[in-house]
């Protein structure tokens, strides 16, 4: 037997249990170790990245550490198979191992990452379906950092004007802020961001009210944006506290602009956001960091959170948790999900529980044509690519096991004929092989049947948007019915349908030949070549249904969507090395524009 391509050795027989225990425990503990230096060190890149404008090498940070955790754990298996031989599969030692190892966490001030760090070897090792509660922390050990690891991740500005308190923060190098000559333009961007803090303050408060900053003490990158985050607090009412973010970029040799203030919870919430990628931000303590989030941005869940600041395999602990949570104080059933039946995905949810269970089904309807192993290679494609706040992460999850009384009898009869390659029943226990869970958003076209002309108009220009921002990212979605869209609660338009995405640069954006012949214009096929990555842009309307209003909007705001040259001077401006910039907020938000 042999795991990640290792040949075993039986385990040295002079080991007592105790003692191989103890081993494999440290083993463990130093793999995790190797993980968290070496995130912490590509995170600390960020800072140095954006001074010098280095945009290419932020992205290839952000791909770096994506690809840290499996890179870590592949080797730490191969050592722990090595180390255990014949015994690799042994529950009780594993159980012996699991305690050695908590008591070396104990005193860590991450300790809950480094809990799911072990789940992830232990999954590994066992392929375990549902979960196993002797051999990994489905439940966590600590009920909260050790008071020695406790690490207070605020700082607190107070004592002056607001327009001072600002510039203190933004200067402030104990906080990673920046010295007042690497800014340009910062006198007018602080007075125009305190103006609007002021002006949302003077709408509940008294105009001599006293003010205080309370703010994040490390500095969020993401992309080409730098992000300061906290929260407004005036007379002392933590309860009224206004969440914020100033929102800094670095572009030319003038230096560092306060680009931005983004004011609120659904401000922050937008730049949180589940569609985009991961912040790189020092957390001595992510435990402190995600609830003291939390408290400006409470509809979101920890794994939300743990998720954005680059944490995503805890953040499926987390949401597994929270998942199981909810089924046990929820009585209802899984059903199919709301929209257009898919043609590659059998899709189900639970309806008071916000995201949906996407699972590649065993067949595909006609006309797709594509393969399980397509479909798995652009979902992933999702997870490493910028998603521009227009692509929903989908998390893979594995071997889940769920009661089978859980389950809707139309539901169970999709599983059983539709996807019997990797749902599979034992017992009272439905258990499912591979599966995306996406956070659930109103499907696009069931928006435009529901809503009025105002809001299908709203939405129909954000539709034509969230193309235009996926195209500047190098992403075309293959399939732009509306089916394939979706509104998340925030009112944007998101794409969730990868099955047909694919790169820009890969598509052959043509014109539609013109008719010379009365039997060319009438007939029911093309009557020219088509090859297989060619694109018709004037034939997008003749397949885009919308009502009357939304079509209007969509026509009179992106009507070059339905151009072939404009999607190639996308292509252009890709090939050349461009990198256009997508903003996590509207141009409204913006402090002093060009």
């Amino acid at each position: 037997m042999s795991v990640g391509g290792v040949t075993n050795s039986s385990a040295p027989a002079a080991l007592t249990d105790s003692r191989l225990a103890a081993l494999c425990a440290e083993t463990a503990h130093q793999g995790y170790l190797d993980y968290e230096t070496r995130f912490h060190q590509i995170t600390g890149r960020a800072r140095q990245r954006f001074l010098a404008r280095d945009l290419h090498g932020t992205y290839a940070d952000a791909a770096e550490r994506l690809h840290l955790y499996s890179n870590v754990l592949a080797g730490l298996t191969n050592k722990i198979d090595n180390l255990m031989g014949s015994r690799l599969r042994e529950r009780d030692l594993w159980t012996a191992i699991k305690a050695v190892y908590s008591s070396l966490i104990a005193q860590s001030s991450a300790w809950e990452i480094a809990e799911s760090f072990f789940n992830s070897l232990t999954r590994r090792v066992f392929v375990t379906q549902g979960v196993d509660q002797a051999i990994e922390f489905v439940d966590t050990d600590f009920d909260a950092p050790p008071k020695s690891a406790h690490v207070d991740v605020r700082k607190i500005y107070s004592g002056a004007k607001l327009r001072e308190l600002i510039l203190r923060v933004l200067t402030d190098l104990n906080a990673g802020g920046f010295a007042e000559e690497c800014w340009s333009d910062l006198a007018v961007a602080v007075r125009l961001a305190a103006e609007r803090i002021e002006a949302d303050f003077s709408r509940r408060h008294n105009a001599e009210s006293n003010v205080r900053l309370e703010m994040v003490s490390s500095v969020f990158y993401r992309g080409r944006g730098a992000y300061v985050v906290g929260r407004a607090i005036c007379d002392g009412n933590d309860d009224a506290a206004l969440p914020l973010a100033f929102c800094l970029r670095h572009e030319d040799e003038r230096g560092s602009t306060l680009d931005a203030v983004l004011l609120g919870e659904v401000d922050l919430s937008i730049l949180f956001s589940y569609t985009r990628a991961y912040f790189h931000v020092n957390a001595e303590c992510p435990y402190e960091l995600v609830r003291y989030l939390r408290r400006s941005m409470p509809r979101k869940r920890l794994a939300d959170l743990y998720n954005a600041i680059g944490y995503n395999r805890h953040a499926k602990t987390e949401f597994y948790r929270d998942f199981l949570a909810q089924l046990r104080t929820s009585h209802e059933c899984f059903t199919i999900a709301d929209g257009t039946a898919g043609m590659v995905m059998l899709v189900f949810t639970l309806p008071s529980y916000d995201v949906v269970f996407k699972l590649i089904k065993d067949r595909f309807d006609f006309p797709k044509d594509t393969t399980r192993s397509d479909v798995m290679r652009r979902y992933r494609l999702v997870f490493e690519h910028d998603r521009v706040g227009r692509l929903i992460e989908a998390h893979e999850f594995e071997h889940l096991r769920i009661l089978r009384e859980r389950f809707a009898p139309a539901l169970l009869d999709s599983l059983r004929r539709d996807a019997a390659q990797i749902v599979h029943f034992e017992g009272d226990d439905v258990i499912i092989d591979h599966a995306y869970v996406e956070r659930r958003v109103r499907p696009l076209n069931m928006f435009f049947r529901e809503a009025d002309d105002i809001a299908s108009a709203a939405a129909a220009r954000d539709y034509g948007q969230a193309i235009k921002d996926l195209a500047a990212s190098n992403i075309f979605p293959g399939d732009l019915l509306t089916k394939n869209f979706g509104v998340t609660r925030r009112g944007r338009v998101v794409f969730y349908d990868y099955d047909e995405l694919c790169f820009l640069t890969d598509c052959n954006f043509r014109d539609l030949p013109q008719a010379k012949t009365y039997e060319e214009e009438m007939s029911a096929e093309p009557w020219f070549s088509v090859r297989e990555n060619d694109i018709f842009p004037e034939e997008f309307p003749n397949f885009v249904r919308l009502p009357e209003p939304a079509r209007a909007a969509l026509f009179e705001q992106h009507a070059d969507l339905f151009r072939p040259d404009f999607w190639r001077a996308i292509q252009q401006r890709i090939r050349d090395g461009e990198i256009p910039e997508i903003f996590p907020y509207p141009p409204e938000r913006r402090l002093i524009t060009v």
